[in-house]
């Protein structure tokens, strides 16, 4: 009976033991883990986990992605707090597909679409039946569009927007052909197409430099595609959340990004 009861005390310490180990652990929920693209993003991420976040209290960990679908769904999983690669009508247009609960928290930067090419000089300059590459989700392919539209290249049916396709464009004087390329192979595909339309951090993170070797940028005014800090619908006022966001609409990360980026990244705050 006496060593039973021994070893039932001993099993009721190891278990409480255990117990306590794993409160412990609990300290692990404190750690803001966020998924970013490379370019800008987890560069600008971490900048503020380096010099920023002690000094706010914030435990920032950083996971990097290089696509623009695997973020949300890591997010959507809970492998993630939060991310920050995507803008607004990206994202919706995200979760409406998967039957995700996004919530858009607040913006950061602008990384201005750009048209690129290593044959021609000028947009002018591309020869009858030219082929361009612009992104194949729907929201970067409209914009993608937009950019040659409001460049002179095609025209687009009235109220085409935000969802054009390349069945909403009315005019191509050029007889341009269209290469849609998931957006992260659009710096690869110079080599192979007269001009692609690229987004700003994978022409970053291709070698480009968007102020200097775009042909064409994007106009900034009135722009709604400024990318953010995303989390799960219900998240968007936790604690560490909002004193990321702080940080990342602060005036030391903006400075950041003027002398980082030099134009080719915009804070918006």
């Amino acid at each position: 009976m006496l060593r039973k009861l021994t070893v039932a005390i001993a099993s009721a310490g190891l278990a409480l033991g255990l117990t306590a180990c794993g409160s412990s652990d609990s300290g692990s929920d404190d750690v803001l883990t966020v998924g970013a693209s490379p370019a800008p993003h987890a560069e600008i991420l971490e900048y503020v986990k380096d010099e920023l976040a002690a000094g706010a209290g914030l435990k920032l960990e950083i996971e990097e992605f290089s696509d623009y679908v695997q973020p949300n769904l890591a997010l959507n999983d809970g492998r993630l707090d939060a991310n920050y690669f995507q803008h607004k009508p990206y994202m919706d247009d995200f979760a409406s597909s998967k039957g995700l609960k996004l919530a858009f928290v607040a913006p950061v930067h602008l990384e201005p679409l750009g048209a690129y090419s290593k044959k021609v000089k000028s947009l002018a300059e591309l020869p009858q039946g030219a082929t361009v590459a612009i992104p194949n989700d729907a929201t970067n392919g409209a914009r993608a569009l937009k950019l040659l539209a409001d460049n002179g290249l095609i025209t687009l049916k009235p109220g085409a927007g935000a969802n054009a396709t390349e069945k909403d464009v009315a005019g191509n004087p050029k007889g341009l052909k269209f290469r849609p390329l998931e957006a992260a192979q659009l710096p690869r595909s110079l080599q192979d197409v007269d001009a692609a339309v690229i987004n700003g951090n994978f022409a970053i993170e291709g070698g480009l430099t968007p102020a200097k070797d775009a042909l064409v940028l994007e106009k900034t005014q009135g722009n709604p595609y400024a990318n953010g800090v995303v989390t799960k619908a219900g998240d968007e006022n936790d604690p560490q959340v909002r004193k990321l966001v702080q940080l990342l609409q602060g005036p030391e990360v903006k400075k950041f990004i003027q002398d980082r980026y030099q134009g080719s990244v915009l804070a918006v705050s």
